[in-house]
């Protein structure tokens, strides 16, 4: 068995590095530049996919687990599962919006911009409490039949960005991601 706390942490590393992508093409549309409204479109759909459906569900029951053997973490756990919620909305409300730029929808600049805001702080801010509060105390207080309940929560499926077989919908996101990680390491 892969070590879930492991992988949670992948997961969370690859997260970030989408929401990197995602500031950087809104930073560019906040200078006046032509952001690949597909390439953010991208994104959104993986992290709603993949983090909303897959990822998510296993944390959800991780977290019930995690309050049953420490009660005290109920109030910060309770807070993730709600931002949880928050995360999924945001990101159908950009989505939308993104859709709609993509298919030459005029739309107010500062919709683009407070949507991707919200998505990215709560995003970010959900990444880092998680990495903070939850892992270590996951590590520490969760069993092995803990783990397998989280384990089958959500189907076991390859993750179609940055797994082995990446889906048709990702491939052009995954080349970006090499093309930024080679500049990364130029620098």
């Amino acid at each position: 068995m892969t070590d879930p706390l492991a992988v949670w942490h992948y997961e969370h590393v690859n997260f970030a590095r989408l929401l990197d992508l995602l500031e950087s093409q809104v930073a560019a549309f906040h200078r006046g530049e032509h952001p690949n409204y597909d390439l953010m479109g991208d994104v959104i759909s993986y992290l709603r996919c993949f983090a909303d459906c897959v990822h998510h569900p296993r944390e959800d029951v991780a977290f019930a687990r995690l309050t049953k053997r420490a009660p005290g973490m109920e109030l910060v756990i309770n807070r993730l599962l709600q931002e949880h919620r928050v995360i999924a909305t945001a990101g159908e409300e950009l989505s939308k919006i993104l859709d709609g730029a993509t298919g030459d929808v005029l739309f107010p600049r500062a919709a683009l911009e407070a949507a991707a805001a919200t998505y990215l702080v709560y995003y970010r801010n959900h990444l880092a409490t998680e990495e903070r509060e939850i892992l270590p105390r996951a590590a520490k207080l969760l069993t092995q039949e803990d783990w397998a309940a989280v384990a089958a929560t959500a189907p076991a499926i390859s993750d179609p960005l940055f797994g082995d077989n990446v889906a048709a919908r990702f491939r052009e996101l995954r080349k970006q991601i090499a093309r930024e990680a080679a500049v990364s390491q130029l620098e």
